[in-house]
């Protein structure tokens, strides 16, 4: 490289990695370099000029070599949630398919508003090439490739075609990473020829930035129209998202209910939004929730949303609630703060609930309070029993009593797809706050150890002493559990339990539940499988480094963990439960799934009119 008084040559890729580094965020009075680093697979897409530019910035930006592309967005994910969205990791693959395996962790980040930054190679500019290994031609459009499959899940995508384009769209991929409304995945396509290309950059270009997310105020109109109609309830009730957690307002939303006596249920995302013993959290909300919870969404008559996109677990399906409630939906984005007729107040979460409570002189009815507390207190002796483990089959509820007992306070819990979220969501009492990640806005089976591993990287910048807990089935372990092996390889210790009940036992229960005969689900029950067998998972998991081992019981489960607390290296902990008992079956909403209108099966046509019956309470907002 060459330069003057006011210039740097440098390549494209050079200019990216030089000037992301110099890229800083102020939290809590303290600088820390905005990206963390990132995931690489290498492949021609991306070795030559990506790879030589990041190697000389190995120490400011450390490069985690992934095992699978897929599975390193997903740990960008688990990253990006540990640090509140207040810090990301990029993520770079190569050309072809290396790229179009990121694609599933670009839609998770995207659906669960998480900062991801992509750096993916791309075809020739030039096109002198072409066509080139892994290219996807298309006959009509020259231009349209695997990369163009990357709009519908970026908030922000470009593809950089001369290397000054990046003075412009770095900043504007970094403003919407950081932005609490528009966060989510930035997609930079680079073409092989152009990464290596040369520009003459300004210097200060490349000057120390640093960065502070912004808090968008509320409209005083707004907060006014807010006030108002809390004044007019009766069973007012507060639902705590993951927005909570990203405007760090855990705070503000504990005063407000606190001050104004409302109940708080919490979303899958806000989990851990507060202590499972304070009085005013009477549980999880909707499909996957509680009794507790869902008794009181459905009596009461204003409902203060915040941070929350209302998806349909929340909401089952939109019947969870009274149809005559009204919402007031808190959220900084304006598309969530919409929704389903919302009275919106667009906003800051904690600036908002702040300005909120400043002119409300409200205090909600203490017979509402008495009952929500009722209910919750219902609530948690169900819990209790489930978890118990004695003189019946293993389940997940046990098994996540058993670890709820043991672990850390501080700990953090990871689950995912299948049904594990819904038993961590409905049956761990949270004993610290932000410390569990279901993640289930996309729901993606995979996440439990690819996230789990990101996770604890960021949780070794912040709290080194604490562990990071996954909760994984045997479908999900099958699917992506490479990052065992990466875990081991960083040196970044997770505990990982392995729940086998042989398949997909969550869908085979929704398929039985909808009358349809148990068919390619359980592996016991797949028509293409001669003689099923098990996997042997402390085996596999071994060979990938790990300490393993496999258990029986709950009881011998209490003293595999604590072994796995005292290690210094992933541990993962299997042991089997059975398919078909020990769900918890209290605290569902109804949930709208498609089931056959027509069929020659009479169980099928009684469970579609059954499962159909609840579509009376289904509200009609948009």
């Amino acid at each position: 490289m060459t330069t003057s008084h006011d210039t740097i040559r440098l390549t494209t890729a050079q200019a990216i990695i030089r000037w992301l580094s110099n890229q800083f965020i102020e939290i809590d009075g303290q600088e820390h370099r905005l990206c963390g680093g990132g995931f690489g697979i290498f492949g021609h897409g991306n070795v030559t000029c990506l790879g030589e530019a990041l190697n000389s910035h190995r120490d400011t930006l450390p490069l985690y070599r992934g095992q699978n592309e897929q599975s390193m967005g997903f740990a960008a994910a688990g990253y990006a949630k540990q640090w509140l969205r207040q810090r990301f990791m990029f993520c770079t693959a190569s050309a072809g398919p290396g790229t179009a395996n990121l694609l599933t962790a670009a839609g998770l980040a995207h659906a669960n508003r998480l900062p991801m930054l992509l750096l993916c190679g791309d075809t020739f500019l030039t096109r002198l090439p072409d066509p080139v290994l892994q290219q996807m031609e298309n006959f009509y459009d020259p231009t349209f490739g695997v990369n163009d499959a990357f709009k519908p899940v970026s908030r922000y995508w470009d593809r950089i075609t001369h290397p000054a384009q990046v003075i412009q769209s770095l900043p504007a991929a970094i403003a919407t990473l950081l932005d609490p409304a528009d966060s989510g995945p930035a997609f930079l396509g680079l073409p092989q020829d152009v990464q290596g290309w040369t520009y003459d950059f300004p210097v200060k270009f490349f000057e120390k930035k640093l960065h502070r997310i912004r808090r968008q105020s509320p409209d005083s109109a707004e907060i006014a129209d807010a006030v108002a109609l809390l004044k007019t309830a009766k069973r007012p009730m507060l639902i705590a998202g993951g927005g909570v957690q990203y405007s760090r307002a855990v705070s503000e939303l504990t005063e407000f209910a606190e001050t104004h006596n409302i109940p708080v249920v919490e979303t899958i995302a806000g989990r851990a939004n507060m202590l499972a013993t304070h009085p005013l959290n009477i549980g999880p909300l909707g499909v996957t929730g509680s009794n507790s919870a869902n008794a009181i969404a459905e009596k009461a008559d204003v409902v203060v949303a915040v941070g929350t996109r209302l998806q349909d677990f929340t909401t089952g399906s939109w019947t969870a609630f009274d149809q005559d409630a009204k919402f007031i939906s808190i959220n900084a984005g304006r598309h969530d703060a919409g929704k389903h007729m919302s009275l919106p107040v667009v906003g800051d979460a904690k600036l908002s609930l702040t300005a909120l409570s400043e002119v409300l002189d409200y205090r909600a009815p203490t017979e509402w309070e008495a009952f929500a507390k009722t209910e919750r207190s219902k609530w948690d002796a169900y819990v209790a029993k489930n978890v118990e483990h004695g003189n019946r089959p293993n389940s997940y509820a046990q098994a996540i009593g058993v670890v709820n007992a043991l672990c850390d306070p501080r700990d953090r819990v990871v689950a995912a797809a299948g049904g594990l979220p819904a038993e961590v969501t409905a049956n761990w009492r949270t004993l610290d706050i932000g410390t569990v990640d279901v993640e289930f806005g996309f729901s993606c089976m995979g996440y439990e150890i690819a996230g789990a591993w990101g996770a604890r990287i960021a949780q070794a910048e912040q709290e080194p002493e604490q562990d990071t807990i996954t909760f994984c089935g045997d479908g999900s372990y099958m699917m992506l559990n490479s990052d065992i092996y990466s875990s081991v390889l960083s040196r970044q210790k997770m505990i990982v339990l392995v729940l086998d009940n042989g398949g997909f036992a969550v869908i085979n229960k929704l398929q039985n539940n909808t009358g349809n005969e148990s068919f390619n689900n359980l592996l016991e029950d797949c028509p293409t499988i001669p003689e099923a067998f098990g996997v042997d998972f402390v085996a596999h998991a071994a060979s990938m480094g790990a300490s393993a081992e496999k258990v029986a019981t709950p009881a011998e489960l209490g003293e595999a963990f604590k072994r796995a607390k005292a290690s210094d290296k992933t541990y993962v902990i299997v042991m089997d439960v059975d398919p078909y008992e020990g769900w918890t079956t209290e605290g569902h909403t109804w949930w709208e799934v498609g089931t056959p209108h027509i069929t020659d099966d009479d169980t099928v046509r009684k469970a579609h009119v059954e499962w159909e019956s609840s579509r009376s309470k289904q509200r009609r907002g948009v």
